[in-house]
């Protein structure tokens, strides 16, 4: 039997719809960007000079505020909006849909935290690896200093941070905002649809998390970044809350912003690349060990949950599919 969702979309509709409201919310956040543009850049810069003003200008310190607030709603518009739309159409207004429900505890807030630190030691290593293949392909090589180069600069920007409210408002900017909407699109919209879809969940979770990672636009830390979400998509199959993913996501965002914090009072240039420890491939061996425990662990104290949750979506699916004879 095909599948369908509660609305009566098909796999491929849904992911359709998905994509249509992704494609809507880029447009969405060009606009924003462009109007803000106007606003920021020097009076009478052509509109072919409007791109390069307005990456000046956002570079300024002057215009640091506005920098946050435009980082809030490009993540706004193309995560989040497009998430709660397609969820809204496919499946109904419940945000149960997005992976938000009430069964969640406390060791799997704990254990998520420490699944996402030991996926971060078990990925350093290959940041290292990526280089060293990278360096066989100038043109490659080139473009991945670029881009690590641009976002560097947008970092260093927006974590300078320089009082205890500016490092409050950082980690909701920074930390919390990000982790809440990366997951609401990837885990609870993406990766939940193909699991349903093709009926494979390891291989919805490791196209999630290629997904994940070629998003964040970044050569040198694909394979780190795909490691992480990976780890985040194997979190979200194993407890069907979608909190113990945005926490612990959050956590991980909010130790980066925390070492910029205290690295911003010491009045010296921050070099991103030395934010992370150098690690040993025994150490990151060492860490994909933990990692199969601790899942274990997750397992064990998430089964209780599941079995609430899973009521919980029978309860709700009767309700959502009366008087849809397509569902």
């Amino acid at each position: 039997m095909q599948y369908k969702s509660n609305k009566g979309f098909t796999g491929v509709g849904q992911l359709g719809i998905l994509l249509l409201f992704l494609g809507v919310g880029l447009m969405l956040t060009g606009f924003i960007q462009i109007v803000i543009g106007f606003y920021i850049v020097p009076a009478g810069t052509s509109f072919s000079q409007i791109g390069p003003a307005m990456m000046k200008a956002l570079n300024d310190p002057k215009n640091i505020g506005i920098s946050r607030i435009l980082q809030v709603i490009g993540t706004l518009c193309v995560m989040f909006i497009p998430a709660a739309l397609y969820s809204w159409v496919c499946n109904g207004r419940s945000p149960f849909w997005l992976g938000f429900n009430k069964y969640i505890n406390l060791p799997q807030i704990i254990i998520g935290f420490l699944i996402i630190f030991m996926a971060n030691i078990m990925a350093l290593p290959l940041e290292e690896l990526t280089k060293k293949m990278i360096a066989y392909l100038p043109s490659l090589d080139s473009m991945a200093k670029s881009l690590e180069a641009t976002y560097n600069e947008q970092v260093l920007l927006l974590s300078n941070l320089k009082s205890w409210p500016e490092f409050i408002l950082a980690l909701f900017i920074m930390a919390f905002f990000p982790a809440m909407f990366e997951e609401l699109f990837f885990r609870g919209s993406l990766q939940t649809l193909l699991v349903k879809w093709w009926k494979m969940p390891l291989l919805a979770i490791i196209f999630t998390s290629l997904f994940f990672s070629f998003i964040h636009m970044s050569i040198y830390l694909f394979l780190s970044r795909a490691i992480l979400g990976f780890v985040l998509g194997m979190m979200y199959f194993k407890t069907k809350n979608i909190w113990v993913n945005i926490i612990a996501h959050f956590l991980n965002n909010a130790i980066a912003v925390i070492q910029m914090f205290v690295l911003s009072g010491k009045k010296e240039t921050i070099d991103m690349s030395k934010l992370d420890p150098t690690v040993d491939w025994w150490v990151g061996f060492l860490a994909l060990g933990a990692l199969f425990i601790l899942f274990k662990y997750l397992h064990r104290y998430s089964e209780e949950n599941k079995m609430k949750i899973y009521a919980r979506e029978q309860a709700l699916l009767v309700n959502e599919t009366i008087g849809n004879p397509i569902a």
